[in-house]
């Protein structure tokens, strides 16, 4: 990986916060992208949070794009251009926890603070046989201190690779090796047969369903509606058709009140769906059932766009295959 043949903390920074929730085959175009894009911390800061979020599109977890933007601007403006080479320091960046600040502080500028992700968790609390919840506050405390004891603090970029390639390679979540495992002889999970039930995690918050109906208007001069999300959310800074949220008879929605107030400024000619059954996109913690609806009026108000320039917007990732689709 071309993070790993570098010292930059730059390009570790951006590694880091491109593979969170991101499996290496899906980050690595990604980080390719913005390493050609904004070869420095300095281009980053200068682009618009637009450009930025248009070249995440994809990626998901659209808070990290914005963060690493505005860590960025902060770097220029605050820290005169010169990334910050402390551990205590780097966690004052936007969107940079005690994961991330551990690894640039180990890679970059070798001080010995132990990186702690879900390989050195599986790896530590099978070794010395912790049942601690990883994702419990007592549990993030207990496994910091344990890995920050064993760091070798001659060599922290090295150990901290090291055990988080043990934990993807060798003691893996399923079927581990443990046969041939430099611990079989100490681990504790291993002798007290409890292998399959470690790291414990508590349970997820349960999923929520939500039922959104974007509305996809067309104008005969080739024009549509799109309006920026503002507030929080994860989608937040993005654009998306005009929608409304609820659960309505596919049959009754073009009567419901909400679809009358949000079109009573337009003369309409036709109205349908084009998914007569929700597209189901799946997040953590919400599953949205979609249905896109096609709209065509006579005229749309000034604030309309060109369809043809409708792919410069950066959207969430569930509108972008619509377009894809239906306008490519």
């Amino acid at each position: 990986m071309p993070w790993r043949e570098t010292t930059d903390p730059y390009r570790i920074w951006l590694s880091e916060i491109i593979l969170q929730q991101t499996r290496v085959a899906q980050g690595l175009p990604y980080y390719l992208k913005f390493t050609k894009a904004f070869p420095t911390v300095k281009d980053l800061a200068n682009a618009s949070e637009e450009e930025v979020l248009k070249l995440w599109q994809g990626l998901g977890y659209y808070s990290r794009g914005r963060n690493l933007h505005a860590a960025a601007k902060y770097i220029i403006e605050e820290c005169d251009g010169i990334f910050p080479n402390t551990y205590k320091e780097l966690l004052k960046l936007k969107g940079v926890g005690d994961y991330t600040a551990s690894a640039i502080a180990s890679i970059s500028f070798h001080e010995p603070t132990a990186v702690v992700d879900g390989n050195v968790y599986r790896v530590l609390s099978r070794v010395f046989g912790i049942s601690t919840p990883i994702n419990s506050t007592q549990g993030i405390k207990e496994f910091k201190a344990l890995a920050q004891e064993l760091i070798d603090k001659e060599q922290p970029a090295n150990f901290n690779q090291a055990i988080m390639e043990f934990g993807a390679i060798q003691c893996k979540p399923q079927n581990p090796y443990c046969l041939h495992c430099i611990f079989n002889d100490s681990c504790v999970a291993l002798q007290k047969n409890s292998i399959a039930s470690l790291p414990v995690k508590l349970k997820k918050a349960k999923v929520k369903n939500r039922h959104l109906h974007y509305l996809v208007f067309r104008s005969p001069d080739h024009k549509t509606i799109i309006e920026q999300r503002t507030g929080k959310g994860i989608w937040q800074g993005l654009y998306q058709f005009p929608m409304i949220e609820g659960e309505f008879d596919i049959n009754r929605f073009r009567e419901s009140e909400p679809f009358l107030k949000e079109t009573a400024s337009y003369i309409i000619k036709n109205v349908y769906p084009y998914n007569t059954t929700p597209i189901i996109h799946k997040l953590s913690h919400q599953h949205l059932h979609t249905t896109f609806w096609i709209i065509d009026v006579e005229k749309l108000t000034d604030d309309a766009i060109e369809i043809q320039f409708i792919n410069s917007y950066p959207v969430p990732v569930l509108i972008d295959k619509f377009i894809e689709a239906y306008f490519s």
